[in-house]
């Protein structure tokens, strides 16, 4: 068995790596924030983020199938919960709850 030093030493070092390790993209991209470049991408990525998602699960969803209608009508109940009160989270869950219970119930299987 290690002795309490080595013990206590270990336990020292691990702290400060994984401390240094943290801290260390804060320190690097302090100087990043007062870039007009990044304070663009801040406010247009979540809109362009939110749009490769929706592409990205809408993508094999054929129109022809009946099937369809239920997640057309969650991203319908999402956009609209969104544009009504601009709350993230309310639109999300809103948009979930939509889907799935359309899923389950009007379009099953």
């Amino acid at each position: 068995m290690p002795d309490t030093r080595y013990l206590i030493l270990a336990v020292a070092v691990s702290a400060a790596v994984t401390w240094a390790l943290r801290a260390l993209p804060f320190t690097v991209l302090a100087p990043l924030r007062a870039s007009p470049v990044v304070r663009y991408l801040g406010a247009r990525m979540p809109a362009g983020v939110m749009v490769i998602l929706c592409v990205y699960c809408l993508r094999d969803l054929s129109l022809a199938d009946h099937r369809a209608v239920a997640p057309l009508a969650a991203l319908a109940v999402t956009v609209g919960l969104h544009l009504w009160r601009r709350n993230a989270l309310l639109s999300i869950l809103g948009g979930t709850a939509a889907s799935v219970l359309l899923a389950s119930t009007v379009f099953p299987g």
